[in-house]
């Protein structure tokens, strides 16, 4: 049982790629299909749009699984998946412009974001295997299609997400609970104040840097973004209750991902994929750095998925705004400094930081209330 739970679990992990891959080839077509500075105007809305996507995804999902009232059932709205079918036929059949991409990727990064969620929470994975393999695939054949220059590049992305979508929004056999409002409010609150950092964040360095640092911040970021799939399957699987396997697994996922991100980039797979975007000395040390910065998440999520399972949502809510000022503060920083290097170490410091916090209020909650949360742990 131990091996058959832990192969699923690498399967729905690397599934996860399908999600990562959106962004990356939404810049990959940009640079072959836009001037430079409309590519640092894609690279905001792409940071946005990740933005838009944890925001509902707080409400759909977390929200639900936060909650000790309700039964934590999800399922894939309706109006999500019909929006993200219309956003993708859009994408698909209008020529490509700048203001379409921008309004579109907010869409269709949430439904991937909340079907993703939904499969991963009720352990629907045959279905998300298909699902991420149509999205892998339809972002092939986008980037493909970008590299030779072909004005429809973005139609096989979209029809990838398309397909995804609509294996996403097939009935279940369960309802998805009735939400907590005030634990909806709560969790809402954080993930806005934390999510905004990251767009904010890199509209500054397109103003203080330049397109062409916002461009490669945000590819950076995306390719690193890898690291993101293990940790936010670990957060699914610990909100829904605790996993040693899991944790196991998922640690072993982001050291393998950091090791595939250093042979991409010394094979020059990421300067073929990104173009002009990804290049500079100090490249390969803002990767690494990038790479630390989500690593650390690792230490974060334990705690924080412990405390959302209790329901602590307004300390959860308190913790994550100071984080929030604490992570903006320290790579505004860096852009003072100078430099995308700087940004990613303020970052990392940062995170670990934040690691501290979190740690430091579970065990102040396990010792002030001993009937909190203590879920026993699954072997599988």
């Amino acid at each position: 049982m131990t091996r058959s739970g832990t192969a699923t679990s690498l399967v729905t992990m690397a599934s996860g790629v399908s999600l990562a891959v959106i962004p990356a080839a939404s810049v990959s077509i940009a640079a072959r299909l836009f001037t430079e500075q409309e590519q640092g105007v894609v690279a905001v809305a792409i940071m946005t749009a990740t933005f838009c996507g944890q925001l509902l995804f707080a409400g759909v999902i977390e929200s639900r699984l936060a909650s000790s009232l309700t039964e934590r059932r999800v399922v894939m709205p309706r109006w999500l998946a019909a929006a993200a079918v219309l956003a993708a036929a859009l994408l698909a059949v209008l020529p490509p412009s700048v203001l379409l991409v921008c309004l579109a990727l907010p869409v269709l990064l949430a439904a991937l974001e909340i079907g993703r969620g939904v499969s991963i929470a009720e352990r629907l994975d045959r279905r998300e295997w298909v699902a991420g393999m149509a999205v892998g695939l339809g972002a092939i054949g986008g980037v493909a299609a970008g590299f030779a220059e072909q004005q429809w590049a973005f139609a096989p992305l979209a029809a990838g997400i398309l397909i995804a979508t609509a294996l996403r929004a097939l009935r279940v056999g369960h309802r998805a609970s009735a939400p907590d409002r005030r634990a909806r409010r709560w969790v809402l609150a954080d993930t806005a104040v934390t999510g905004a950092v990251y767009p904010l964040l890199n509209a500054m360095i397109l103003g203080s840097l330049g397109a062409a640092n916002a461009v490669q911040f945000t590819a950076i970021a995306t390719v690193s973004g890898l690291l993101a799939i293990p940790l936010n399957f670990l957060r699914l699987r610990l909100l829904k209750e605790h996993s040693t396997l899991d944790i196991a697994v998922s640690a072993a996922a982001v050291v393998g991902a950091v090791l595939a991100l250093v042979v991409a980039h010394l094979s020059g797979a990421f300067g073929l994929l990104f173009g002009s975007a990804w290049s500079g000395s100090d490249l390969l040390l803002a990767l690494l750095l990038a790479c630390a910065w989500r690593a650390g998440s690792l230490a974060t999520t334990v705690p924080f998925a412990a405390l959302r399972r209790g329901s602590a949502v307004r300390l959860v809510t308190a913790l994550r705004a100071g984080v929030s000022l604490l992570t903006f503060g320290a790579a505004v920083l860096g852009i003072l400094v100078g430099g995308l290097v700087p940004v990613f170490a303020g970052l990392i410091v940062a995170e670990l930081l934040s690691a501290v916090v979190y740690d430091s209020a579970r065990r102040r909650v396990e010792l002030s209330s001993p009937s909190a949360d203590t879920a026993p742990e699954r072997p599988a």
